[in-house]
């Protein structure tokens, strides 16, 4: 059956509920004649015997809010109980305020309880032993189910409590790290990406000046030749501007490193395979549709999206890899997938080389997936190139 809201975990309406369950079951035993159970002089009301425990329910809905004077007032109860006699009730609801004492209350008030309590047991022991015997031992048993087990339980269960929340914390601490940890690693691509773009518009500007040099230094150039500087230049200047809005783009975040840039391109992927092989990956490539001149970035994205699931594949594969390249008329799609060995896997790593290839992705507005596929690794990147020409 499901808790009401109102008086779930954590609620305000909890303690008060729990006070009022505590003196309904303290009537509830008066009314069947439990309450007193043991009073020293006959000729005391029984009603007297209440009092103590409406101020012992009043101390259990204080358990929270002040359990030091949740643990005066019940201690103040059942002291007087036990001057009027001993009832029943009013001891009941006094293990539930030692038990609370325990549980809400500062490490120091644990430990004296638990001194308290087992020190009036062994006294009970020691004082029923002298005066009546062996027999008189169980004196010390009211002590033991009274006040040991109670705070004994509230001990546990509050050092059961702080553990979880010290594993709670540890959790999240961890899960902290790791996304600072992937931040850091995106950031660096970033950077890294960044410092590649920056190459390439710096070609596109340079093509575009020698050209216009070449136009206005060359008066006497016939139409022909005009245009087809002039188209170089128009295309050189369309490219450098899309590079340029990429390069701005992940310029608005920090840098991250200081990685010298590296030109590279889809079509220099045979250099690649060499030296995977040569380090002892053996690489099926296959190449479909008609290879053509890519956008640099595209160029650029894909070539890191297959060196690093290349590097992946021969740190954590069987030695061997499918590698496949498709020039499709408005993208170019890269898969490479390999069998893995058992405990390996990119995710037993950092994941930075991932975070890293996603961002690429991503910043050409392309769709990335990684991750096993029937008992193999599979990395699949669409990068769009636009309308073919």
């Amino acid at each position: 059956m499901r808790t009401p809201a109102w008086i779930g975990p954590g609620s305000p309406a909890r303690d008060p509920a729990l006070a009022v369950a505590s003196l309904a079951g303290g009537l509830v035993l008066y009314g069947v004649g439990l309450q007193p159970q043991f009073p020293w002089d006959p000729d005391v009301p029984e009603q007297l015997f209440l009092a103590p425990l409406l101020v012992a329910c009043v101390a259990v809905g204080l358990r929270r809010a002040a359990t030091r004077t949740s643990l005066a007032l019940g201690t103040a109860a059942v002291l007087a109980d036990t001057a009027l006699g001993v009832s029943l009730g009013t001891a009941l609801v006094y293990t539930q305020v030692l038990y609370d004492a325990c549980v809400y209350g500062p490490p120091p008030v644990r430990r004296w309880l638990l001194r308290v309590t087992v020190g009036l047991s062994v006294a009970g022991v020691v004082v029923g032993t002298v005066l009546w015997g062996w027999r008189g031992a169980a004196a010390g048993v009211p002590f033991v189910l009274g006040g040991v087990l109670p705070v004994l339980t509230g001990v546990s269960v509050r050092q059961y409590r702080d553990q979880a929340a010290a594993e709670r914390t540890r959790a999240e601490q961890t899960a902290r790290l790791a996304e600072l940890d992937r931040r850091r690693a995106v950031l660096a691509e970033r950077a890294r990406m960044a410092r590649e773009l920056h190459d390439v518009v710096a070609n596109h500007l340079s093509a575009v000046a020698l050209h216009a040099t070449a136009v206005l230094s060359a008066p006497e150039l016939d139409r022909a030749r005009v245009d087809s500087a002039l188209r170089v230049i128009r295309e050189s200047s369309v490219q450098g501007m899309a590079e340029m809005r990429r390069l701005i783009g992940l310029l608005r975040e920090p840098d991250g490193g200081a990685e010298e840039p590296t030109r590279v391109r889809l079509d220099e992927l045979d250099r690649l395979l060499d030296r995977v092989g040569a380090a002892g990956l053996a690489v099926r490539a296959t190449v479909t549709g008609q290879p053509r001149p890519l956008p640099v970035g595209v160029d650029l994205a894909a070539y890191r999206i297959v060196q690093e699931s290349l590097t992946n594949a021969l740190r954590y594969g069987t030695g061997t890899a499918e590698l496949c390249v498709a020039y499709e008329p408005t993208e170019v799609v890269v898969t490479v997938e390999n069998p893995v060995r058992e405990g390996g896997g990119p995710l037993a790593g950092a994941g930075a080389g991932l975070i890293g290839m996603r961002e690429r992705a991503a910043l050409l507005d392309g769709r990335f997936s990684a991750g096993p596929v029937y008992g193999r690794w599979r990395v699949h990147a669409a990068l769009p190139t636009g309308v073919a020409r």
